[in-house]
Protein backbone atom coordinates (compact mmCIF):
# COMPACT_ATOMS: atom_id res chain seq x y z
CA UNK A 1 0.00 0.00 0.00
CA UNK A 2 1.03 3.58 -0.87
CA UNK A 3 2.34 5.04 2.22
CA UNK A 4 0.91 8.62 1.93
CA UNK A 5 -2.33 6.52 2.06
CA UNK A 6 -4.52 7.46 5.45
CA UNK A 7 -5.50 3.97 6.06
CA UNK A 8 -3.89 0.89 8.33
CA UNK A 9 -3.40 -1.91 6.55
CA UNK A 10 -4.28 -4.08 9.78
CA UNK A 11 -7.85 -2.48 9.87
CA UNK A 12 -8.18 -3.03 6.21
CA UNK A 13 -7.78 -6.37 6.87
CA UNK A 14 -9.86 -6.94 9.39
CA UNK A 15 -13.22 -5.53 7.93
CA UNK A 16 -12.02 -7.56 4.78
CA UNK A 17 -11.99 -10.60 6.77
CA UNK A 18 -15.60 -10.08 7.94
CA UNK A 19 -16.70 -7.97 4.48
CA UNK A 20 -19.40 -11.82 3.65
CA UNK A 21 -21.09 -11.08 7.28
CA UNK A 22 -21.71 -7.18 6.56
CA UNK A 23 -25.51 -7.94 5.47
CA UNK A 24 -25.97 -10.36 8.11
CA UNK A 25 -28.33 -8.56 10.43
CA UNK A 26 -27.59 -10.79 13.04
CA UNK A 27 -24.03 -11.12 12.98
CA UNK A 28 -20.95 -9.24 13.56
CA UNK A 29 -22.48 -6.11 12.08
CA UNK A 30 -26.10 -6.23 13.44
CA UNK A 31 -25.22 -3.23 15.95
CA UNK A 32 -24.31 -1.05 12.55
CA UNK A 33 -28.11 -2.39 11.00
CA UNK A 34 -29.69 -1.85 14.73
CA UNK A 35 -28.27 2.10 14.81
CA UNK A 36 -28.85 2.66 10.82
CA UNK A 37 -32.37 3.65 11.23
CA UNK A 38 -31.66 6.28 13.94
CA UNK A 39 -28.81 8.11 12.24
CA UNK A 40 -30.64 8.24 9.08
CA UNK A 41 -33.66 9.82 10.46
CA UNK A 42 -31.32 12.38 12.09
CA UNK A 43 -29.39 13.35 8.87
CA UNK A 44 -32.93 13.30 6.52
CA UNK A 45 -34.19 15.99 9.41
CA UNK A 46 -31.70 18.13 9.07
CA UNK A 47 -30.85 18.37 5.41
CA UNK A 48 -34.07 16.25 3.44
CA UNK A 49 -31.48 13.06 1.50
CA UNK A 50 -34.00 13.41 -1.95
CA UNK A 51 -31.91 15.12 -4.51
CA UNK A 52 -29.01 15.64 -2.96
CA UNK A 53 -25.52 14.08 -4.24
CA UNK A 54 -24.11 12.62 -1.29
CA UNK A 55 -21.02 11.04 -0.32
CA UNK A 56 -20.28 7.83 2.36
CA UNK A 57 -17.06 7.72 3.23
CA UNK A 58 -15.65 4.50 4.68
CA UNK A 59 -18.76 3.05 3.48
CA UNK A 60 -17.92 -0.62 4.27
CA UNK A 61 -20.43 -2.96 3.20
CA UNK A 62 -23.02 0.01 2.31
CA UNK A 63 -25.10 0.09 5.29
CA UNK A 64 -25.81 3.54 5.35
CA UNK A 65 -25.10 4.22 1.45
CA UNK A 66 -27.68 1.70 0.79
CA UNK A 67 -30.38 3.77 3.17
CA UNK A 68 -29.79 6.89 1.94
CA UNK A 69 -30.11 6.17 -1.68
CA UNK A 70 -33.08 4.53 -0.96
CA UNK A 71 -34.11 7.79 0.81
CA UNK A 72 -33.92 9.63 -2.83
CA UNK A 73 -30.40 10.40 -2.62
CA UNK A 74 -27.78 9.81 -5.65
CA UNK A 75 -24.76 8.19 -3.41
CA UNK A 76 -21.08 7.27 -3.88
CA UNK A 77 -19.93 5.51 -1.66
CA UNK A 78 -16.19 5.05 -1.10
CA UNK A 79 -13.75 2.94 1.18
CA UNK A 80 -10.52 1.25 0.73
CA UNK A 81 -11.26 -2.19 1.97
CA UNK A 82 -11.55 -3.70 -1.40
CA UNK A 83 -13.57 -6.98 -0.35
CA UNK A 84 -16.47 -4.89 1.72
CA UNK A 85 -17.09 -3.02 -1.33
CA UNK A 86 -17.52 -6.24 -3.35
CA UNK A 87 -19.92 -6.93 -1.04
CA UNK A 88 -21.74 -3.66 -1.00
CA UNK A 89 -21.86 -3.78 -4.82
CA UNK A 90 -22.89 -7.28 -4.98
CA UNK A 91 -26.10 -6.08 -2.41
CA UNK A 92 -27.05 -2.92 -4.00
CA UNK A 93 -27.42 -5.13 -7.42
CA UNK A 94 -29.52 -7.94 -5.36
CA UNK A 95 -31.62 -5.08 -4.06
CA UNK A 96 -31.65 -3.30 -7.10
CA UNK A 97 -30.98 -0.01 -5.18
CA UNK A 98 -30.94 2.95 -7.57
CA UNK A 99 -28.45 6.15 -7.33
CA UNK A 100 -25.59 4.37 -5.84
CA UNK A 101 -22.13 3.68 -6.66
CA UNK A 102 -19.13 2.33 -4.95
CA UNK A 103 -15.59 3.18 -5.83
CA UNK A 104 -12.26 2.13 -3.59
CA UNK A 105 -10.71 5.14 -2.74
CA UNK A 106 -9.63 7.60 -0.15
CA UNK A 107 -11.33 10.27 0.94
CA UNK A 108 -8.17 12.39 0.25
CA UNK A 109 -7.78 11.32 -3.23
CA UNK A 110 -11.09 12.30 -4.18
CA UNK A 111 -10.69 15.19 -2.90
CA UNK A 112 -8.33 15.83 -4.78
CA UNK A 113 -10.02 14.79 -8.15
CA UNK A 114 -13.97 16.40 -7.01
CA UNK A 115 -13.72 19.12 -4.76
CA UNK A 116 -16.97 20.78 -3.73
CA UNK A 117 -19.27 18.32 -5.77
CA UNK A 118 -21.58 16.85 -2.89
CA UNK A 119 -24.11 18.60 -1.01
CA UNK A 120 -23.77 15.65 1.47
CA UNK A 121 -21.03 14.54 3.25
CA UNK A 122 -21.30 11.65 5.47
CA UNK A 123 -18.09 9.75 7.34
CA UNK A 124 -19.78 7.61 10.44
CA UNK A 125 -17.93 5.22 12.42
CA UNK A 126 -14.71 5.42 10.65
CA UNK A 127 -12.93 8.46 11.93
CA UNK A 128 -11.52 6.25 15.08
CA UNK A 129 -10.02 3.51 12.40
CA UNK A 130 -7.58 5.74 10.54
CA UNK A 131 -4.17 7.35 11.63
CA UNK A 132 -4.91 10.61 10.85
CA UNK A 133 -8.64 11.17 11.74
CA UNK A 134 -7.83 15.33 10.93
CA UNK A 135 -6.76 14.55 7.47
CA UNK A 136 -10.36 12.84 6.58
CA UNK A 137 -11.95 15.51 8.44
CA UNK A 138 -10.05 18.28 5.39
CA UNK A 139 -10.84 16.18 2.62
CA UNK A 140 -14.66 15.91 3.68
CA UNK A 141 -15.19 19.67 3.92
CA UNK A 142 -13.35 19.86 0.55
CA UNK A 143 -15.50 17.27 -1.05
CA UNK A 144 -19.01 19.20 0.27
CA UNK A 145 -20.29 22.49 -1.61
CA UNK A 146 -20.15 25.48 0.40
CA UNK A 147 -23.70 25.62 2.19
CA UNK A 148 -23.47 22.00 2.39
CA UNK A 149 -23.70 19.31 5.18
CA UNK A 150 -20.82 17.02 6.54
CA UNK A 151 -21.89 14.29 9.18
CA UNK A 152 -19.48 12.50 11.55
CA UNK A 153 -20.07 10.43 14.28
CA UNK A 154 -17.76 8.36 16.43
CA UNK A 155 -16.82 7.12 19.85
CA UNK A 156 -15.39 9.44 22.75
CA UNK A 157 -12.35 8.34 24.34
CA UNK A 158 -13.42 7.79 27.87
CA UNK A 159 -14.08 5.54 30.36
CA UNK A 160 -17.96 5.16 30.16
CA UNK A 161 -16.51 4.32 26.28
CA UNK A 162 -14.47 1.98 27.12
CA UNK A 163 -16.37 -0.16 29.89
CA UNK A 164 -19.64 -0.07 27.65
CA UNK A 165 -18.12 0.40 24.01
CA UNK A 166 -14.66 -2.08 24.17
CA UNK A 167 -15.03 -4.56 27.59
CA UNK A 168 -18.90 -4.59 27.59
CA UNK A 169 -19.75 -4.65 23.31
CA UNK A 170 -16.28 -6.79 22.32
CA UNK A 171 -15.34 -8.98 25.43
CA UNK A 172 -18.98 -9.55 27.38
CA UNK A 173 -21.61 -9.24 25.04
CA UNK A 174 -20.00 -10.28 22.00
CA UNK A 175 -21.82 -7.85 20.01
CA UNK A 176 -18.84 -6.57 17.93
CA UNK A 177 -15.26 -8.58 17.24
CA UNK A 178 -12.77 -8.34 19.54
CA UNK A 179 -10.33 -5.50 18.63
CA UNK A 180 -12.90 -4.13 16.65
CA UNK A 181 -11.93 -0.49 18.73
CA UNK A 182 -8.77 0.23 20.08
CA UNK A 183 -9.19 2.97 22.96
CA UNK A 184 -6.32 4.69 22.36
CA UNK A 185 -7.10 6.02 18.71
CA UNK A 186 -10.82 7.13 19.76
CA UNK A 187 -11.83 10.68 19.55
CA UNK A 188 -13.12 13.37 22.67
CA UNK A 189 -15.51 15.56 20.93
CA UNK A 190 -13.34 18.49 21.62
CA UNK A 191 -10.59 16.67 19.32
CA UNK A 192 -13.20 15.77 17.05
CA UNK A 193 -14.42 19.83 17.01
CA UNK A 194 -11.34 21.31 16.63
CA UNK A 195 -10.45 19.03 13.58
CA UNK A 196 -13.73 21.27 12.33
CA UNK A 197 -13.18 24.15 13.15
CA UNK A 198 -9.34 24.14 11.43
CA UNK A 199 -11.15 22.73 8.38
CA UNK A 200 -13.20 25.23 8.03
CA UNK A 201 -16.36 23.40 9.11
CA UNK A 202 -19.19 25.09 11.38
CA UNK A 203 -20.62 22.90 14.18
CA UNK A 204 -24.05 22.82 14.22
CA UNK A 205 -25.42 20.01 16.42
CA UNK A 206 -24.16 17.41 18.45
CA UNK A 207 -25.75 14.72 20.00
CA UNK A 208 -25.43 11.51 21.49
CA UNK A 209 -26.28 7.99 20.88
CA UNK A 210 -27.38 5.56 23.19
CA UNK A 211 -28.04 1.61 22.23
CA UNK A 212 -29.87 -0.99 23.99
CA UNK A 213 -28.17 -4.15 22.78
CA UNK A 214 -30.58 -6.43 24.42
CA UNK A 215 -33.92 -4.30 23.03
CA UNK A 216 -31.84 -3.76 19.77
CA UNK A 217 -33.18 -0.08 20.45
CA UNK A 218 -31.50 3.01 19.71
CA UNK A 219 -32.39 6.72 20.38
CA UNK A 220 -30.19 10.21 20.51
CA UNK A 221 -30.11 12.49 23.67
CA UNK A 222 -27.39 14.67 24.80
CA UNK A 223 -25.06 12.13 26.37
CA UNK A 224 -22.22 12.16 24.57
CA UNK A 225 -19.64 10.01 26.60
CA UNK A 226 -19.74 6.79 24.34
CA UNK A 227 -21.12 7.23 20.67
CA UNK A 228 -21.44 10.81 19.42
CA UNK A 229 -22.84 12.70 16.26
CA UNK A 230 -22.00 15.89 14.60
CA UNK A 231 -23.51 17.94 12.08
CA UNK A 232 -21.36 20.66 10.54
CA UNK A 233 -21.90 22.70 7.66
CA UNK A 234 -19.10 24.41 5.03
CA UNK A 235 -19.70 28.49 5.14
CA UNK A 236 -21.57 30.08 2.12
CA UNK A 237 -18.94 32.44 1.28
CA UNK A 238 -16.03 29.46 1.21
CA UNK A 239 -15.43 28.36 -1.85
CA UNK A 240 -13.86 24.67 -3.17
Amino acid sequence: MNATVNADPAELAKFSDLAHRWWDKDGEFRPLHDINPARLAWINGLSPLAGMRVLDVGCGGGILADAMARGGATVTGIDLAAKALRVAQLHALEAQTAGLQYREISAEALAAEQAGSFDLVTCMEMLEHVPDPASVVRACATLVKPGGWVYFSTLNRSPKSFLLAIVGAEYILNLLPRGTHDYAKLIRPSELAGFCRAADLELRHTRGMAYNPLTRRTRLNDDTSVNYLFATQKPLDLVP
